[in-house]
């Protein structure tokens, strides 16, 4: 199975139930069949629960990343090599700093990265992305 990257808006739209999410639930269906869980930064993890947590509050954050628990994601943690490649993303492409620890992690994982934002074109062809309706607000 070919590896996936969550960033922030993709988790949130299935979370949110917004158009989108069923392709989500597709990977994440996937995921369990082929026991290779979808990978997320803890950095755009922070940016998940801070939405949440501003939207819904404390309690409600709390329950998502409680209820969150059992789906086959893993959080990766931002190390100094993590975060230095990613300050370099932001640099060469003008990229979002939280955007920048998305796409780091699927470029050195070889994972397709899974988002709404249409940022990550400034990667061209050298970042595979499987692109969600964006969010009409």
């Amino acid at each position: 199975m070919r590896r996936y990257v969550l960033d922030a808006n993709a988790l949130l739209i299935y979370l949110g139930d917004r158009e989108g999410a069923a392709r989500v639930q597709a990977l994440l269906n996937e995921s369990l069949r082929s026991r290779s869980p979808l990978l997320m930064s803890a950095v755009n993890w922070g940016e998940v629960v801070y939405s949440i947590w501003k939207q819904g509050g404390e309690a409600e954050a709390r329950r998502v990343e409680k209820n969150i628990a059992h789906l086959p994601l893993v959080i990766l943690p931002a190390d100094r090599e993590r975060a230095t490649a990613a300050a370099e993303l932001k640099a060469r492409h003008s990229l979002g700093y939280a955007d920048s620890f998305a796409a780091d992690l699927a470029l050195a994982n070889g994972a397709t990265l899974v988002t709404a934002d249409p940022e990550f074109a400034r990667l061209g062809k050298r970042l595979l992305v499987l692109a969600l309706p964006r969010h009409k607000s």
